[in-house]
């Protein structure tokens, strides 16, 4: 273990797609076809600011390097069949949405990885280029001019070096997860109710519930998701237009840069991974970027809130381990779990709920005064939401009481953010909703 810490330390590298070719040659083990194979992935043409590709090839590896990752076997499938077929007949008794899903699955971890590569990559792109974009404008005019020949093919290295970070979150994230919609977005197949197994498995250790409840009630969460999802055709665009509005924001601070790099010692690699570890070229957050992100958070929070509320009503009467299972999930949920952590230091996002707790009161409040089908037609339309203020007062906003101006600004920029984002001229930026 030592020796393996050692070598880490020499390797300037590591953590990019040059760790193995430094690893190579360091050892003495010099492999050219690997070597090649290295370099023709760095340097691989790929569409956008991220080599997805090469993302969902260290995905892959990093999930293969934490352990056996077994297909689901017939007897989980008809186990989650069963469970979703419950799940469904339960839920019509608490929410007025019909079904959202079609059919229920099981996934293995890698092939979450494979059916939510495609929404990973939207949802990352926009931030990766405008770092990239904001990067090469922080630099001075004769450096542009100087490495005007190179600065294309050092645009394929960051995009490299960007999904190889991607895919090491990404494969830690597949070990990580119970279901498709686990982090609060729809990361998967439109109507298709996923679980892993595994996954279920690992967050039902220590909880001393059968695992037999502990997979309805992830199954009775996938399939109250889905509902939502279905019925609000603007909330996806509004969570990914949260996440493009993030990317827009981002700014390099080039005086801090020059700062650390001057304290370098060129003769040290250690030193230069350290800082780039400690987040050297990490964009400092503007105004706008937390604007975006409380408006993320804040979202997530009525989803996740809206999805206890359901689930608790479904399952009333019917089944005691619920309440347990749903205060732990809801303490996974805001505490985020190690890949999650490295997903939000990467891109700057972490995607949970802020105050969960206040948005299930809130949904619970207005079922409770005005029932079930007031709350869920709240949905209908991002003007008829609670504002974030109303997290503050969700019996106030149940009872129909008036907001106050100033707090109110939430619907407001969510209303601009899915007309498109009026400029002055009244021209949209084009970022509408898709549905």
């Amino acid at each position: 273990m030592a020796d393996d810490d050692k070598d880490d330390a020499q390797n300037p590298f590591k953590g990019t797609p040059m760790e193995q070719i430094f690893g190579a040659f360091s050892s003495g083990q010099i492999d050219m076809n690997q070597i090649m194979g290295q370099m023709q992935k760095m340097f691989a043409p790929h569409e956008g600011s991220v080599n997805f590709e090469l993302a969902k090839d260290v995905a892959r590896q990093t999930l293969a390097a934490a352990g056996p990752d077994p297909s689901p076997t017939s007897a989980q499938q008809r186990a989650v069949d069963d469970a979703a077929r419950l799940a469904e007949m339960w839920l019509d008794t608490a929410t007025s949405f019909p079904a959202g899903a079609t059919s229920a699955t099981a996934w293995s971890k890698a092939h979450w990885i494979e059916e939510t590569a495609d929404t990973w990559q939207q949802l990352v792109e926009p931030i990766a280029q405008h770092v990239v974009k904001a990067m090469g404008e922080a630099l001075p005019e004769e450096a542009k001019a100087m490495a005007g020949p190179l600065m294309g093919m050092l645009s394929q290295a960051g995009g490299a070096m960007f999904g190889q970070q991607v895919g090491q979150a990404l494969g830690g994230l597949a070990g990580e997860v119970v279901s498709s919609t686990d982090i609060g977005l729809p990361l998967g197949r439109d109507r298709v109710a996923a679980v892993i197994p595994a996954g279920v498995e690992a967050f039902g250790e220590g909880l001393e519930h059968p695992a037999s409840d502990v997979l309805l009630y992830v199954v009775l969460r996938e399939c109250a998701h889905h509902r939502l999802f279905q019925h609000s055709p603007w909330l996806r665009s509004a969570l990914v237009g949260a996440i493009e509005e993030y990317g827009r924001g981002t700014r390099i601070d080039v005086a801090a840069i020059e700062s650390q790099m001057r304290g370098l010692d060129p003769s040290r690699p250690e030193d230069i991974q350290e800082a780039l570890a400690g987040g050297m070229f990490e964009p400092e957050r503007t105004p706008e970027q937390q604007r975006a992100v409380d408006r993320l958070e804040t979202l997530l929070a009525f989803i996740e809130g809206w999805v206890d509320e359901v689930v608790a009503q479904a399952t009333a009467g019917r089944m005691p381990a619920a309440t347990p299972l749903a205060e732990a999930m809801r303490r996974r949920r805001a505490t985020g779990g190690p890949a999650e952590q490295t997903f939000a230091a990467l891109v700057g996002l972490e995607l949970r709920p802020r105050k969960l707790r206040e948005a299930t009161t809130l949904w619970a409040a207005l079922r409770d005064r005005q029932g079930a089908e007031a709350r869920d037609a709240v949905w209908g339309h991002p003007d008829l939401m609670p504002a974030a203020s109303d997290l503050d007062d969700p019996l106030g906003f149940a009872q129909g009481e008036k907001r106050s101006q100033g707090d109110d600004d939430f619907d407001a920029e969510l209303g601009e953010l899915l007309d498109g984002g009026q400029d002055d001229d009244g021209k949209g930026d084009g970022a509408g909703p898709t549905a």
